[in-house]
């Protein structure tokens, strides 16, 4: 198999353990991050904490040595690195805008995209300023952890997925792109696997996304907490219910991801609550471990931003498209936009779930 160029754009989470494996696999892999990150990771490095893979036999991290990758402050002296066969693309939702604004000059000479953030909105803005055929959907369903710039730990690993791209626009040459991607990831120990259609995949990613993400945020309360509250629970399911109907009214199927059983997921949300709470309390319990989920990270951060409007809002947006009502996605996404912009005090619903529960 012959190696991949590939332009990495930062240096956390997704972007280190994608970009970090290929370049361990040998993959020529550049990094384009802010000024003094990149000069602290040219003088350190980066460290891959993948120990929690049995298939690497070893309880050691993996370091990747300056030498071993390139890491610029810029995206023109990252493109001065090219060509690229593919980009990653991992970045946050809210962050999309500002990194397309970033890429309009250099348009001509950015490669195809890889697109690994959560939300079914970024393929669309990336392409409408890229051009159609020049981005792959993607997504990562391995728990992995950032401890900083660079430097990561595999905290569950799953693997990723990656979508063909519509037939007449498929990039990369002789040999498909999608599928020259997914035979690199796979050797590089990432579980890699290629999903038909983007939607399907996509929309399923998301669906594992949501299940007490932002209850748990507005409510300052654990994934677990949430799900042991039975009218907490009640709400949960009236949320993913919305969603699989706007799947549904949509054409988009629920598919397994890899090594998370999506289908299973829908199902139990149709179950009555005494089979369905204890299946899904421990799917999304094990599934998150002790970490709190991002909504609620992202929240407490203090930076005012939230992906909920990429996630449950989208919901909401696709289901008034389809005419399928979505009034628990609508409410709570208006709820956590407006306790990020401080609109709402982060104390008015903390630990309140009855308060919450009123107005649904």
């Amino acid at each position: 198999m012959s190696s991949l160029r590939i332009l990495t754009f930062g240096a956390g989470a997704i972007g280190t353990y994608i970009g970090g494996s290929l370049a361990l696999a040998g993959h020529p892999v550049v990094f384009v991050e802010r000024p003094e990150v990149a000069a602290e990771l040219k003088q350190r490095g980066l460290r891959l904490d993948l120990t929690v893979d049995e298939r690497r036999k070893t309880r050691e991290p993996a370091l990747v040595a300056p030498s071993d990758f390139t890491c610029v402050g810029s995206l023109p002296e990252a493109l001065e690195h090219g060509p690229f066969d593919a980009a990653l693309f991992a970045l946050k939702s809210f962050d999309t805008a500002a990194a397309l604004d970033g890429m309009a000059p250099h348009l001509d000479r950015l490669p195809p995209v890889l697109c690994l953030s959560n939300g079914v909105d970024n393929e669309p803005d990336l392409a409408a300023a890229l051009g159609p055929g020049r981005v792959l959907a993607g997504t990562v369903t391995s728990s992995v952890g950032r401890r900083a710039a660079g430097d990561i730990v595999l905290e569950r690993l799953r693997g990723v997925g990656v979508a063909a791209l519509p037939e007449g626009s498929e990039a990369g040459g002789r040999e498909a792109l999608p599928a020259r991607l997914v035979a690199a990831l796979d050797a590089a120990g990432l579980n890699a696997r290629l999903f038909p259609a983007a939607a399907d995949m996509k929309w399923s990613k998301m669906l594992t996304n949501l299940p007490a993400n932002v209850t748990a945020a507005i409510l300052d309360m654990t994934a677990a907490e949430v799900f042991a509250h039975p009218g907490l629970f009640a709400l949960e399911m009236r949320s993913m219910r919305e969603t699989l109907d706007v799947m549904k009214a949509h054409a988009i199927r629920v598919v397994d991801l890899p090594g998370t059983p999506v289908r299973a997921l829908a199902f139990a949300c149709r179950l009555p609550a005494g089979l369905s709470r204890p299946l899904l309390a421990r799917a999304v319990g094990g599934g998150r471990g002790g970490k709190m989920p991002s909504f609620h990270i992202d929240l407490h951060s203090g930076r005012g931003r939230s992906e909920v409007g990429w996630l449950n809002g989208a919901v909401a947006r696709f289901g008034e498209q389809a005419g399928v009502p979505t009034p628990v996605n609508r409410a709570l996404t208006e709820i956590l936009i407006a306790l990020t912009e401080g609109r709402i005090p982060l104390e008015a619903y903390a630990r309140q779930p009855e308060k919450l529960l009123a107005l649904n």
